[in-house]
């Protein structure tokens, strides 16, 4: 049980599409796109759960929004480029 489900808040059920959209809309990553969203849920553990709707693949954002975060944060300290710092 996630901390979000545990607390008793939906899940926000979205694509990975709308995903990537997100984490440039709301200034997480400079860019993302759904293959590289895609990528990551197949290929990183820490990646959170997705779940299969219709032909889609859906993940929740509140979860997946936090991993990004993290995501760009570690990036960033290895890529002086991605750092929001002047």
């Amino acid at each position: 049980m996630t901390t979000d489900e545990s607390a008793g808040a939906e899940p926000e059920w979205i694509s990975l599409s709308e995903a990537a959209r997100r984490v440039v809309g709301e200034g997480i990553a400079p860019s993302m796109s759904q293959q590289r969203v895609s990528q990551l849920a197949r290929e990183d553990p820490e990646f959170p759960r997705t779940m299969p709707i219709g032909r889609s693949t859906a993940v929740d954002w509140r979860q997946a929004r936090a991993y990004f975060i993290r995501h760009a944060e570690a990036a960033a300290k290895r890529d002086r480029r991605r750092r929001r710092d002047p």
